[in-house]
């Protein structure tokens, strides 16, 4: 789209207490859930590598079975949401 510009929450100043580090791993781990889980209702399946005409996909695996670069994608976008939610003024408070 002409002329978008990306305009995130400005996360820069935010700082993951280490208290949140089992929480990253969690929300990771189920950001790659529910896409496999997309993927999947939409006719996807393993592959040796990724082929969208085919609907084949090698990340189509259990989390623990990804490589750590993979893995890393997902803990990104943890990170980064949860950023968002310290820099909006919520406090995450684990029951």
């Amino acid at each position: 789209m002409a002329g978008y510009t990306p305009r995130p929450i400005d996360t820069r100043d935010v700082e993951l207490g280490s208290n949140l580090s089992e929480l990253t791993e969690k929300l990771a781990e189920n950001a790659h859930e529910n896409w496999a889980q997309m993927r999947l209702q939409e006719g996807w399946s393993h592959g040796p590598s990724r082929d969208d005409e085919a609907k084949r996909h090698p990340n189509l695996v259990p989390y623990d079975e990804l490589s750590e670069k993979d893995k890393d994608l997902d803990r990104g976008t943890a990170m980064e949401t949860l950023k968002a939610v310290l820099a909006l003024g919520y406090v995450i408070k684990k029951r």
